[in-house]
């Protein structure tokens, strides 16, 4: 089944202020400086004095922080659950080798999971730069507008990909039937191709990893189609690897191990 198929929301029962609480979360999460809270229920379209209280729940529970001048920004809190999921997935962890050996093309490699209608890059690094540095360096970029976006997005169904362009544009396609054709040819290649800087002709290759999807990683520079198959090769090469180095949640962790006392500073 297809991540984020619509089978996989049947019997779902969805908790409107749940979802409202996850919106701010998140929107707090992208700001780049502390926000106020009738700028964030602008941004997130919700009545100012439901943001304010969803701001104070989150405040007491230390995942946001109020400054001096009554706007809000992350908390602690917020830097805390974003390392314990990173730890607990593994992901990143186990994909690092892979996507360090895709660098001896010269080309930036990246790696991103899909938010509705973004990509997180949770890796993007061009060319000479450092690993460390390469570790979530952009925040939230247009699925379609990316190599990895659009790979994403064509593991999903045609009706959730409605669902989630139904009531705003789609950035770099005219309509949804544009968007559904570019989709539909992803999945019969089985790979993404994505001119991405028309001046410099540079293009992105990129591919879905698992079964279901839950990332995708690709290569992007001067990419002729004569190097096509070794680029190719190398990305589902990479892609097994790390599929094979664990499952998605990475390790289970044995809470009765002393070694694992979250009350030992070390």
């Amino acid at each position: 089944m297809r991540v984020g198929s619509s089978r996989a929301k049947a019997g779902a029962q969805p908790n409107q202020s749940l979802i409202d609480g996850i919106t701010v979360l998140q929107a707090l999460a992208t700001s780049t400086e502390p926000v106020g809270v009738r700028e964030l229920a602008r941004r997130v379209d919700l009545e100012t004095t439901r943001v304010n209280r969803l701001l104070k729940t989150l405040a007491y529970l230390g995942i946001a922080r109020q400054t001096s001048d009554r706007k809000y920004g992350p908390g602690s809190g917020m830097t805390v659950l974003a390392a314990q999921s990173l730890f607990a997935s593994g992901l990143l962890r186990r994909a690092l080798p892979a996507l360090e050996g895709l660098r001896r093309f010269g080309h930036t490699v990246a790696m991103g999971v899909l938010w509705r209608d973004n990509v997180s890059y949770l890796f993007h690094a061009p060319p000479n730069m450092p690993e460390t540095d390469a570790l979530g360096r952009i925040g939230l970029y247009p699925a379609t507008r990316g190599g990895i976006g659009m790979a994403l997005l064509a593991a999903l169904d045609d009706l959730e990909v409605e669902e989630t362009y139904a009531s705003h544009d789609i950035p770099g396609y005219a309509d949804l039937p544009a968007l559904l054709a570019a989709l539909n040819e992803v999945r019969a290649k089985g790979h993404v191709r994505l001119r991405v800087k028309d001046e410099r002709e540079q293009h992105t290759v990129a591919i879905a990893i698992g079964n279901p999807v839950y990332a995708a990683i690709g290569l992007s520079g001067w990419i002729p189609t004569a190097a096509m198959p070794e680029m190719l090769d190398a990305l589902y090469e990479a892609a097994r690897k790390i599929g094979e180095s664990g499952d998605v949640r990475g390790p289970q962790l044995d809470l009765a191990d002393p070694a694992l006392d979250y009350r030992v500073a070390v």
